[in-house]
């Protein structure tokens, strides 16, 4: 931590000395976390962070550039599809991930750095239980995922599998995220193989290039994006530890997609057949208009588009199968190489552009008034963690269902609005129920009169019945019909490792 006129010095050159107008009012334990606060960020970097969200603010106010003349899709030769590529195309991409996995080659990668502020909670969205009638968390889920993907690698080759879990936080979410983690044993996870890291912080600014003061000592910050991933992955030597590890290949998603594989063998074995160091997952667009980045090219170079970039009448383009030409949706679910993400932080995450929120942010007046305001006061400045697909010598993309792979949780209970709790738990559950209908499964109410089967759904409609399957039971609906073909089940009803031995047993 660094003393008061370091600190003061630093400010001075950094244009930023009114953060210290209050430092004759704090008592010594306000005085030591705020010269903590202070220590981590360096005069330039202070400097050059506020100037680049006042400019960036100016910019934003502008036309927003179309890219619609210099776009073009993935081209067919660099794309797959769960759902479109030939069953003997899927098994060996399937095969050469699990290999890679049974040589521990393979590591997943979790972004949660951000709140749950939208979702209406105050600790990680990891944390969060949708409803299901296991009571599972997201975070839960997900860790039984990667023990079954592991299990299952295992199996096939013969010999222990691990795939490290590293979990990228922020000041917000470590520390809650470490006790829950430790609370629950980590899931039964070996907790060397649970590796936590954080990501920066970014001071918020105001309109004239002024970091905020959210209390008299201390700032307003904000993790600097998922796109902060590659700063991150540096200060921490997360890529050193990788490679002692032997770790060749990384999937990296976000924690609310409920949906989510984790460590996906055939995403993996795509990729490595394919010889790429960058891929995405995307899923088809549902419709023109919907507001989803899109995964194409712009002048040869691969990037994430967002909506507002591009035209309707380009939106509603489509192919003379009636395809929409421009429908991979991003869903923030990609694949790295290690050397790829290396070269990133070695060589072009400075050239990574800050893309701005405008926000209304806390602060604490002249006066020492601690104030909310009513409108947006400040600037927020985050990196994309897609941003990097422009530096790939060889991207790839890779479409799924949505229905099977892609339910994000971001806002709170709401018959308004989508990705909410009651929907995440409606996808897992509709999925759940199609798997024990394909098993051979069929299911009874209260008077053992059996309920017809419900082979379509729309996104709207829960299924006829509550019927979870934990991951430690089935990855991704394999190796089911041994514990449901042709029995009868009551709803809800939890098929869990245990009630699978007992239904073995039976």
């Amino acid at each position: 931590m660094i003393e008061e006129r370091e600190a003061r010095s630093r400010l001075e050159l950094a244009g930023q000395s009114h953060l210290l107008r209050f430092w004759p009012e704090l008592s010594p334990v306000e005085r030591s976390s705020l010269l903590e606060e202070l220590s981590l960020l360096q005069a330039k970097e202070l400097r050059e962070h506020c100037m680049a969200a006042m400019e960036a603010a100016g910019r934003d106010n502008g036309p927003v550039q179309q890219l619609d003349q210099r776009m073009e899709p993935v081209p067919p030769e660099f794309f797959g599809s769960a759902c479109r590529s030939d069953d003997t195309e899927l098994a060996a991409w399937e095969k050469e991930g699990i290999h890679q996995i049974s040589e521990n080659k393979v590591a997943v990668l979790l972004l949660a750095g951000g709140q749950g502020t939208r979702l209406g909670v105050s600790y990680p969205k990891g944390m969060y239980d949708v409803g299901l009638p296991s009571g599972k968390t997201l975070y839960q889920i997900q860790a039984e995922r990667i023990r079954k993907v592991q299990q299952l690698a295992a199996e096939k080759h013969g010999k222990k599998c691990i795939i490290p879990w590293y979990i990228m936080t922020s000041e917000f979410t470590l520390s809650p995220t470490e006790k829950f983690f430790i609370e629950n044993s980590y899931f039964n996870l070996d907790k060397s193989n649970v590796i936590m890291f954080e990501q920066r912080m970014l001071p918020a600014v105001t309109f004239d290039g002024k970091a905020i003061l959210e209390g008299k000592g201390k700032l307003a910050m904000a993790p600097d994006g998922n796109g902060g991933l590659y700063r991150a992955l540096a200060d921490n030597k997360i890529l050193e530890d990788m490679e002692r590890r032997g770790i060749e290949y990384v999937h990296v998603y976000c924690v609310d997609n409920i949906l989510v594989k984790m460590a996906d063998p055939v995403f993996i074995g795509f990729c490595v057949t394919k010889g790429a160091d960058c891929g995405a997952k995307v899923v088809e667009k549902a419709y023109p208009e919907e507001p989803v980045g899109v995964v194409c090219r712009v002048d040869g170079i691969y990037q994430v588009v967002e909506y507002s970039e591009i035209s309707a009448e380009t939106a509603k383009k489509r192919n003379p199968d009636g395809s929409l030409t421009f429908s991979a949706g991003n869903i923030c679910n990609h694949f790295f190489t290690r050397d790829f993400l290396q070269s990133v932080v070695e060589v072009h995450e400075r050239k990574l552009k800050h893309h701005i929120a405008i926000k209304k942010v806390p602060y604490t007046d002249d006066d020492g008034h601690f104030v909310k305001p009513q409108k947006a006061n400040g600037i927020k400045l985050e990196k994309f963690v897609f941003d990097v697909f422009q530096f790939s010598k060889n991207f790839v993309a890779f479409e799924v269902l949505r229905e099977d792979e892609f339910s994000p949780l971001k806002n709170a209970d709401d018959p308004a609005l989508k990705d909410t709790p009651t929907t995440s738990r409606r996808s897992l559950l509709c999925q759940h129920y199609r798997w024990a209908l394909g098993a051979g499964a069929c299911f009874i109410d209260k008077e053992k009169n059996r309920i017809p089967d419900k082979l379509r759904l729309s996104e709207t409609e829960d299924p006829p019945v509550k019927f979870e399957i934990s991951p430690l039971v089935s990855y991704f609906g394999e190796g089911l019909e041994v514990y449901l073909k042709d029995r009868k089940f009551h709803s809800p009803f939890v098929l869990d490792e245990n009630m699978a031995q007992e239904l073995l047993n039976a």
